[in-house]
C-alpha cells in the first residue's frame, strides 16, 4: 500500500490498466535503454569496432535486473540520470563498462525509448478503440430497426433507430482509430545521430585513427550502424528520421497528442448522449446489483461510468496545447525546458485515455435499453411530425390542401398547448378524428414508426459490412481475448 502521505496519481491508482502502466513504468523505461545500449554495441562490434562477445554477453546477462537505488544514489552525486544508469549497469557489467554508451548522446537512449514506448501504448490503444467499435456494431446490429425519437439542438426531431444512433456513436470511434493507426504509421525512429543529429561522434569512430580525413567507407558504416540499430529494437529500418537535432521533432508528439484527443472526443461524445438518453430512462450504462448511485438519494441510478469517461476525456483533449507549445519553442537543434513538461505530457494523455477506453468496453458491452420507454416517447410527439404524411393521406382522399392545413394547424398548436400547460398527453389524433375531413383514414398505419426512419436499419448493415467487419478483421486476434477492464 501506497504511503498516505505521498501523493499518487490517481490515473494510476484509479483509471489505467496495468498493461498501460507496466508501458510507462521506470522498469520498461530503464530496461528499454539497456536494450537499446545492447543494439549499439551489437551493432558496433558487426561493424568492425573493438567490442568483444563476452563484453556483449556480460550485457544480455543485466538487461532487466536494475538496481534502482544505485541508480538513484548515482544521480544523486551525478545530477544526470543517463550517466547514472550507465553507471549503474557498468557495476553489474564490469568488463563491458567501457563500450556502454559509445558515441551516444542521452537522447539516443532516452528519445529512442519513448518512441518505442509510444508505439506500445499507441497500439493498446488501437486494440482497445477497436473492441468498443466492435461492442457498438453488435449493439447497432441487435436495434438496428428499432424506432427512436431523434433530436437536432436536443430538441425532437424526425426519427431515427437505435441502432442508427449506435452507428453514429462507432462511425466517430472509427474515424479515431483511423487517425491512430496513421499515427503508428508514420511514426519514425531517431536512431544513432549523435549528439546534435549530424552522427560526428559515430564518423569519427570509424574514422582512421590518427587521421582527420573521413572516409567514404566511415560515412557507410555510420550509415549501416543506423540501419542495424533500428532494426535490432524492432523498427523497420525504412521508418527511421532521415534528419533530426539532439532530439525526434517534438512536432511528433504534438500530432500524436491530437490522435489521442480525438479517440477521447469520439469516447465523451458517445458518453454524454448516454447520460442524456439516461435522464429519458430510454438508455442506460451497466449497473451493478449492488452500487450505490448516491449516498442521500437511494432511488438514484447515476450514470457514474459515462461521467468518468467525460471527466477523462476532457483532461485528454486539454493536454493537446502543451505539446505544440512545446515543439513551437524548441531552440535551433534542443533546449532542455521541454524534458519536464514531457514527464507529464507523453505518459498522462495515455494512461486517462486508457481507463476511458476500459470503461467505454464495459459501458458498450452492458448497455440497457428501455424499448417501452422509447416508444412511448416516440408517440408522444409522433403525431406532430406525421401532420405532413396526414396531410397528404387526407389530400389523397380528395380534401383541400389549404383548407386541411388549417385544420391540422389549428388542431396541432392546442394540442401542443395542452402538453406543455397541462402536462397532459398529445391529443392531436383524437381531435383529427372528430375532423370530417380525416374520417375514414387509418390513422394507426399513417403513424407506424418504422416508416418515419427512412434507410436507418439499411445504413445501419451497411455501415457494419464496410466500417466495422474490416475493423473486426483487422484486430481478430485482440477481440478473440476479452480484454481485462478496470472500472
Amino acid at each position: 500500500m501506497d504511503s498516505p502521505n505521498t501523493y499518487v496519481s490517481p490515473l494510476a491508482s484509479r483509471n489505467a490498466s496495468p498493461e498501460m502502466q507496466a508501458i510507462w513504468s521506470p522498469q520498461r523505461k530503464f530496461s528499454t535503454w539497456r536494450r537499446l545500449w545492447l543494439a549499439l554495441a551489437e551493432a558496433q562490434q558487426e561493424l568492425g569496432l573493438d567490442i568483444t562477445d563476452a563484453q556483449l554477453a556480460e550485457l544480455r546477462d543485466h538487461l532487466d535486473d536494475i538496481d534502482f537505488d544505485a541508480a538513484a544514489g548515482y544521480e544523486k552525486k551525478l545530477r544526470h540520470d543517463v550517466m547514472a544508469h550507465i553507471h549503474a549497469w557498468g557495476d553489474q557489467a564490469l568488463t563491458a563498462r567501457p563500450i556502454i554508451h559509445l558515441g551516444a548522446t542521452s537522447q539516443f537512449v532516452v528519445c529512442n525509448t519513448e518512441l518505442i514506448l509510444i508505439r506500445d501504448a499507441l497500439t493498446l490503444v488501437a486494440q482497445k478503440t477497436a473492441a468498443a467499435i466492435d461492442r457498438l456494431g453488435q449493439f447497432a446490429d441487435e436495434f438496428r430497426a428499432l424506432p427512436t425519437l431523434g433530436f437536432t439542438h436536443y430538441q425532437p426531431a424526425q426519427p431515427t433507430t437505435v441502432g442508427k444512433r449506435a452507428a453514429l456513436w462507432a462511425n466517430d470511434l472509427a474515424m479515431a482509430l483511423e487517425e491512430i493507426e496513421h499515427r503508428l504509421d508514420v511514426l519514425g525512429f531517431r536512431g544513432v545521430k549523435g549528439t546534435t543529429g549530424t552522427q560526428a561522434s559515430f564518423l569519427a569512430l570509424f574514422g582512421t585513427p590518427g587521421s582527420s580525413e573521413t572516409t567514404a567507407e566511415a560515412h557507410e558504416k555510420v550509415e549501416k550502424l543506423d540501419a542495424l540499430v533500428t532494426e535490432k529494437v524492432g523498427w523497420p529500418k525504412d521508418k527511421r528520421f532521415v534528419v533530426t537535432g539532439q532530439t525526434y521533432p517534438r512536432l511528433t508528439d504534438a500530432l500524436l497528442a491530437a490522435s489521442l484527443a480525438s479517440v477521447a472526443a469520439a469516447a465523451q461524445k458517445f458518453a454524454t448522449d448516454v447520460r442524456l438518453l439516461a435522464n429519458r430512462k430510454e438508455l442506460e450504462e451497466p449497473f451493478e446489483k449492488n452500487q450505490i448511485g448516491s449516498s442521500a438519494m437511494a432511488y438514484k441510478r447515476n450514470p457514474m461510468r459515462c461521467e468518468r469517461i467525460c471527466g477523462l476525456s476532457r483532461f485528454v483533449i486539454g493536454m493537446v496545447q502543451t505539446p505544440f507549445v512545446t515543439a513551437a519553442e524548441q531552440w535551433m537543434e534542443r533546449t532542455l525546458d521541454d524534458s519536464s513538461c514531457r514527464r507529464l505530457t507523453l505518459p498522462e494523455p495515455f494512461l486517462a485515455l486508457d481507463g476511458v477506453l476500459d470503461l467505454l468496453v464495459n459501458v458498450t458491452s452492458g448497455l440497457v435499453v428501455y424499448p417501452e420507454t422509447i416508444r412511448r416517447n416516440l408517440a408522444s410527439e409522433l403525431p406532430f411530425m406525421a401532420s405532413e404524411n396526414l396531410l397528404m393521406a387526407a389530400v389523397q382522399k380528395g380534401g383541400d390542401r389549404q383548407e386541411l392545413h388549417e385544420v391540422i394547424r389549428v388542431h396541432s398548436q392546442a394540442a401542443a398547448q395542452r402538453v406543455k400547460q397541462e402536462g397532459a398527453d398529445n391529443d392531436l389524433l383524437e381531435r383529427l378524428k372528430s375532423e370530417p375531413a380525416f374520417a375514414g383514414l387509418d390513422l394507426g398505419a399513417i403513424l407506424d414508426p418504422s416508416k418515419f426512419v427512412g434507410r436507418a436499419p439499411q445504413q445501419v448493415d451497411e455501415f457494419i459490412t464496410r466500417v466495422v467487419e474490416p475493423i473486426r478483421r483487422r484486430y481478430a486476434d485482440t477481440l478473440a481475448h476479452d480484454p481485462t477492464l478496470k472500472v
